[in-house]
């Protein structure tokens, strides 16, 4: 039994009736704890709060007939309270994190989310976590990813940490990787594409980037990952300069350009990617090393979407 949720209520003790047998924690708690939010309720279950027979669990638990699940006080919104802008994205986003600690949040970001706002956009990332962590004053991206790119986001929550991740990002404290499903049998001698890049702003506003002379040294490392004949390439990259399109922009000049990219794409390759159901750019930032200030090395890891995995399910069909 449960009572209804206050604005704080206590610890709460549920038990498992079997007819939830087999359910998701997570889903459990989703239906149980009424009017609470979901970005709470995935932020107990990520920190250890959330006890199932006085022991820790997994968010994709699957609860056991006769379980007691152990609910800590939750503060919950006063009827008063506005209700948090785009509530939808930031229970994406919450649910999106695979590390925090006191001072760092890595994000897996879904593609087609801004990491801040502009352009058109009221906000995007970094103006959704300032609602969902309001006591990290300061709270700022570390990088960038493109709206269209998804993948490993690093998100400092204090000054130092900035600033420490800044300066590896200069040097070489930071291996960031990214899957790209390519246009053509991308050949496996050619290992690094080095050409310089240049930015230049269109008169809509709009950035292009370009290999020219005159731009700035850029360096890319490439490995084939797997092949899908002659049509299309699954490459990982290794930007070693962090110049905006980077990896979009390199590999147009291989001669293989990203599926899915309306900028520096090929149409008919993509249309037929799209016809698959691909209908995304196929760039990923899947695999992140970086050094923390106390020396120790995080690695994470980000799971592609559903749509990239049965696109390149048909692709290998």
């Amino acid at each position: 039994m449960t009572t209804p949720a206050s604005p704080t209520s206590g610890v709460q003790l549920l038990e498992v009736a079997p007819d939830h047998a087999g359910q998701r924690i997570d889903n459990f708690l989703l239906a149980r704890l009424k009017g609470v939010p979901k970005t709470l309720i995935y932020r107990i279950l990520r920190k250890g709060e959330v006890r199932v027979n006085k022991g820790r669990i997994k968010p994709e638990y699957k609860l056991q007939a006769g379980d007691i699940v152990r609910v800590p006080p939750l503060r919950l919104p006063e009827r008063d309270e506005p209700v948090p802008l785009a509530l939808g994205l930031l229970e994406r986003l919450e649910a999106a994190i695979v590390y925090e600690d006191k001072a760092l949040i890595v994000l897996n970001k879904p593609t087609g989310i801004a990491v801040h706002g502009g352009s058109g956009l009221n906000y995007g990332v970094i103006e959704a976590f300032r609602q969902l962590r309001p006591d990290a004053k300061d709270i700022e991206l570390v990088h960038r990813l493109d709206r269209d790119t998804s993948g490993l986001l690093m998100i400092a929550k204090k000054r130092s940490m900035l600033r420490h991740l800044h300066e590896a990002l200069r040097g070489d404290g930071v291996d960031k990787r990214y899957m790209a499903l390519v246009r053509g049998s991308w050949p496996t001698a050619k290992k690094k594409v080095s050409a310089p890049l240049l930015k230049s702003n269109l008169r809509s506003g709009e950035r292009m980037v370009e290999v020219n002379p005159e731009g700035k040294e850029a360096l890319t490392v490439f490995r084939v990952l797997r092949r899908f004949g002659e049509f299309a390439t699954l490459v990982e990259a290794s930007p070693i300069t962090g110049r905006t399109h980077q990896i979009r922009v390199h590999a147009q000049y291989a001669g293989h350009s990203i599926a899915g990219d309306p900028k520096y794409g090929d149409d008919d390759f993509s249309h037929e990617v799209r016809d698959l159901g691909g209908k995304r750019l196929f760039l990923h930032a899947y695999a992140l090393k970086i050094t923390l200030p106390e020396g120790q090395v995080l690695e994470v890891e980000a799971p592609v979407d559903e749509m990239w995995v049965r696109t390149l399910e048909r692709l290998g069909a």
